[in-house]
């Protein structure tokens, strides 16, 4: 699919699809998504921002939404999600402008919400940040790879390279 030639309305469509999508599953699984090893299976779909670059901000909002109604910690929280998932999101684009591996996006997907959601839970909660960071590694690392093979099942089907 080229997606220069995707309309407007095609777009915003998948964006809202996405973003219910990522609150969804956010919701089903935030029963082991808090926890010590935070496994949030939900950010493997930033990775998707590599085949929808458009994905971006959508995907930003989709993080912020979702710990506004889950009861993020507060407006730091909420914020800081967006912000995560922003940055999380335009990275996995950029790998695919700069004609980089698919396998590159676990990178992203597991050091940005890793590293950037610990600089400021750990001053939330009060625990040592390498602690935290740590343990949000794991998680995340988790997501990273799930976020790099649903990038590869999806990409024949939604992306043909020239």
């Amino acid at each position: 699919m080229d997606m220069s030639k995707m309309s407007k309305t095609r777009k915003l469509t998948l964006s809202g699809m996405m973003m219910a999508i990522y609150i969804v599953v956010m919701y089903l699984t935030q029963s082991f998504a808090f926890l010590q090893y935070q496994v949030r299976i939900a950010t493997a779909i930033y990775a998707l921002a590599y085949l929808f670059p458009f994905l971006v901000l959508p995907l930003g909002l989709s993080n912020l939404l979702s710990n506004v109604l889950m009861g993020g910690l507060g407006v730091l929280d909420i914020v800081g999600g967006g912000i995560v998932g922003v940055l999380t999101a335009l990275c996995c684009a950029l790998i695919r402008r700069l004609k980089l591996n698919e396998w590159l996006l676990v990178v992203p997907v597991t050091l940005i919400p890793a590293l950037g959601v610990s600089s400021y839970l750990s001053g939330l909660l009060g625990v040592p940040y390498w602690a935290l960071a740590s343990s949000l590694l794991l998680g995340q690392f988790i997501s990273g790879v799930t976020g790099v093979l649903l990038v590869k099942a999806l990409k024949r089907t939604f992306l043909r390279e020239n």
